[in-house]
């Protein structure tokens, strides 16, 4: 006797390739990509390459972690606050809580394309005007687009329905979900496995750390006060 197949039991695993597919329906990774393509370029033009042409890039991915704590918390978990009778509240932050509230939702797991309108200029204001020598901000700009991807990938992969098969990646996708899943007061950082979580003291045991109530409503009665006046 055949049985019926079980749409339930036997729906496809979610791939890689899914994974990239969804990935390259969104505006920030192709705004990314974009400046990368143009500084790889530019940086090609330019030439004068020099020893610290890799010294850059070193400093950046032992930086970057650091980095990327210290957006997480102070920006991205930005507190609402009124000044002069206005909120101030920042567009990175409003997202960035709608995330929390919603997770899975796919579109607000990426940078805000809005904010990259004056993130990527800034970018490469300073890769242009704060370095020695052109070669070298160029060198900056891409390896700094480069991260970006990096850190929109990986996010993204987190968030989606991919299962982790590596020990190094089980534990970057365990460490985010820990934060939006158990207490948002910790486990910062995205890309890593915790290496400034650790440094900076928001790397605690699981088991020690109780559930939050605003893991999914950063601030709680907070965010609504200073959002309404009230």
């Amino acid at each position: 006797m055949t049985t019926a197949p079980n749409s339930r039991t036997e729906r496809r695993a979610f791939t890689l390739s899914d994974a990239v597919r969804e990935f390259g329906r969104h505006p920030s990774p192709w705004m990314i990509a974009t400046v990368l393509v143009g500084a790889l370029a530019a940086r090609g033009t330019v030439g004068d390459w020099r020893p610290s042409d890799a010294v850059v890039p070193l400093a950046m991915l032992a930086v970057f972690p650091f980095f990327e704590w210290l957006v997480h918390v102070f920006v991205l978990h930005w507190r609402p606050r009124r000044v002069a009778g206005m909120t101030v509240d920042s567009l990175l932050a409003r997202k960035h809580r709608e995330h929390h509230v919603d997770p899975r939702n796919v579109p607000l797991i990426f940078i805000p394309w809005r904010a990259l309108l004056w993130v990527l200029p800034l970018a490469a204001g300073i890769a242009l005007f704060a370095f020695p020598r052109v070669g070298l901000g160029l060198t900056f700009l891409v390896f700094l687009a480069i991260l970006g991807l990096v850190y929109e990938w990986c996010h993204y992969l987190i968030h989606s329905d991919y299962k982790p098969k590596s020990a190094l990646y089980r534990a970057v996708w365990r460490n985010h979900r820990h934060h939006h899943y158990k207490n948002e007061h910790f486990w910062f950082t995205v890309t890593t496995t915790g290496t400034a979580d650790r440094v900076l003291g928001t790397y605690p045991d699981p088991p020690t750390v109780p559930v939050s109530p605003t893991a999914k409503n950063l601030h709680g009665a907070t965010t609504r006060r200073a959002t309404t006046g009230r």
